[in-house]
């Protein structure tokens, strides 16, 4: 069927999203150390040196 794959990558990458989201949420708000949501962030996305240079996290 054509497109099912497409909709588990979009899926995929929304639920990416939103913990990236949470985490730097919990890093601004002070409730999480900053090497330890740059760890976090490495494990989900593999973009994550990118987001980590950009939110100042290393």
């Amino acid at each position: 069927m054509a497109g099912t794959e497409r909709r588990r990558e979009i899926a995929r990458l929304r639920a990416r999203r939103k913990k990236t989201i949470n985490l730097l949420q919990r890093v601004k708000a002070g409730t999480m150390e900053k090497t330890e949501a740059a760890r976090k962030l490495r494990k989900l996305t593999p973009g994550a040196d990118v987001i980590i240079k950009r939110e100042g996290l290393a």
